[in-house]
């Protein structure tokens, strides 16, 4: 006999059909027990009279939560049931797993009269059974939501012309920016995790691809203990070339991320309402734009924050922050392009403008920062001479041959799906990844 996802259960009323899931609840009365048995798309109650099946006896006393069970029987409709009006009554009940008591509180649960109150327990004790915090019906939306987000996004550029490719992970060389890598032992010689699939990205482009994009993790060898930090990620990254400016860079991440959310909005928008109080806004296009200089005077004519003098030219956190509450008050929307940064505050291979200011962006969503884009600089002696200004043409030695035999005027971005998965759900970041790893975390 086939499984039947749970829900599906209704297509099949009064036909003996087989369900599988873990025990979510279990009540186990002297006539009466009651299992709500809970797969990745539903739950369903399943009611056993014990009169009239004594042979299922044993193994409902031997049932715990959280055990696996396969259930064979037949659905019907009972208004008085709770949970969807539908209950299983079963011919058997298959015991697949016994579960031991649970280690962690996934919820906080109120106090009764007869019980007091349980307090959920930490996030650093759920990630250590985080197989078993990942059974709750929040983080398996997450997932999906996460789902859906991504195969949007990738769906839309596929309808763009783009084409996915995949990107080594092990690299020669230490850096592409001067920030801290990973470095592993790589046979006779050492070898560096990537921090992104800027070069590799790049290269495709000299290759003639013209649209690229990648999926895939992401390592950065930083002890940082924030709330949106981590050492791997999970990366969406794209370039494509023949560009004009990066204008159409930031007009292709709007149209990408209108794209992502409008799935999430469609298909799950009310149960994460539901479930973590979070209104999936679809953006409007385009989004709000504004020059650093200028955020920072509004920011501190209107909510009096100085930055100071030697952050000037970069995006501070303090700032990123109220830029959320500057762009909601001034455009009611969620998003905030802000440009014109210092070149010494950009990647080497940002073009400059004819005024030395690098071409690009970081994009805020509620007050965090999702990307860093921008177009790239595709000649061959300009790039080169850019490289040297930071220290590192002797490490890009290898990324600078991709511009010698020809390259066009290309430029991309590159977005977290962790922080994505974060801001969309109000999280903190070692919530919103299927296992984090930061510093101090690498098991499970």
């Amino acid at each position: 006999m086939n499984r039947t996802y749970i829900k599906d259960v209704k297509e099949h009323l009064g036909e003996t059909i087989k369900v599988q899931g873990f025990v979510e609840n279990y009540r186990n009365a002297r006539a009466m027990a009651f299992i709500v048995v809970k797969d990745i798309t539903g739950k369903l109650q399943v009611t056993v009279e014990k009169e009239k099946h004594p042979e299922l006896n044993e193994k409902l006393d031997a049932l715990t939560g959280d055990s696996v069970v396969t259930v064979i029987g037949q659905v019907f409709e009972n208004d008085y049931v709770k949970l969807g009006g539908l209950e299983m009554i079963p011919e058997d009940i298959i015991p697949e797993s016994i579960a031991d008591a649970i280690p962690i509180a996934r919820k906080e649960i109120a106090a009764t009269k007869k019980k007091k109150a349980v307090e959920r327990s930490s996030i650093d004790q759920r990630i250590d059974y985080r197989w078993i915090d990942l059974r709750t019906d929040e983080n398996q939306l997450m997932f999906k939501a996460q789902t859906a987000m991504v195969n949007a996004m990738r769906n839309f550029l596929l309808g763009e012309n783009f084409i996915e490719i995949h990107t080594p992970k092990l690299i020669g060389a230490a850096s592409e920016s001067g920030s801290s890598v990973f470095e592993v032992k790589y046979f006779d010689r050492n070898a560096y995790l990537a921090q992104s699939p800027q070069f590799y990205k790049q290269m495709a482009m000299a290759s003639g691809f013209e649209r690229i994009f990648e999926v895939g993790p992401v390592f950065r060898a930083e002890k940082s203990y924030t709330s949106k930090h981590t050492t791997e990620f999970t990366g969406f990254d794209l370039e494509f070339s023949y560009i004009n400016d990066y204008r159409d860079v930031m007009a292709m991440e709007e149209q990408l991320l209108k794209a992502g959310l409008s799935a999430v909005k469609e298909k799950y928008g009310d149960e994460i309402k539901e479930l973590f109080g979070q209104e999936v806004i679809v953006p409007e296009t385009p989004f709000p734009v504004v020059k650093l200089a200028d955020l920072y005077k509004a920011l501190e004519e209107e909510f009096g924050y100085k930055v100071p003098e030697e952050e000037k030219g970069d995006l501070t956190t303090d700032a990123e922050k109220l830029s959320y509450e500057w762009v909601k008050k001034h455009y009611n929307h969620e998003f905030l392009f802000v440009t014109d940064f210092d070149a010494e505050k950009r990647a080497f291979y940002h073009m400059r403008d004819e005024k030395g200011v690098p071409m690009g962006y970081d994009l805020i969503w509620r007050g965090v920062e999702i990307t860093t884009g921008a177009q790239r600089e595709h000649r061959y002696e300009v790039l080169k001479k850019q490289a040297a200004e930071k220290g590192l043409d002797e490490d890009v030695k290898f990324y600078l041959e991709f511009f010698k035999y020809g390259c066009p005027p290309h430029g991309g971005f590159g977005i977290g799906v962790d922080r994505l998965t974060m801001l969309l759900l109000g999280l903190h970041i070692k919530e919103a990844m299927f296992i984090f790893r930061g510093p101090n975390r690498l098991n499970p």
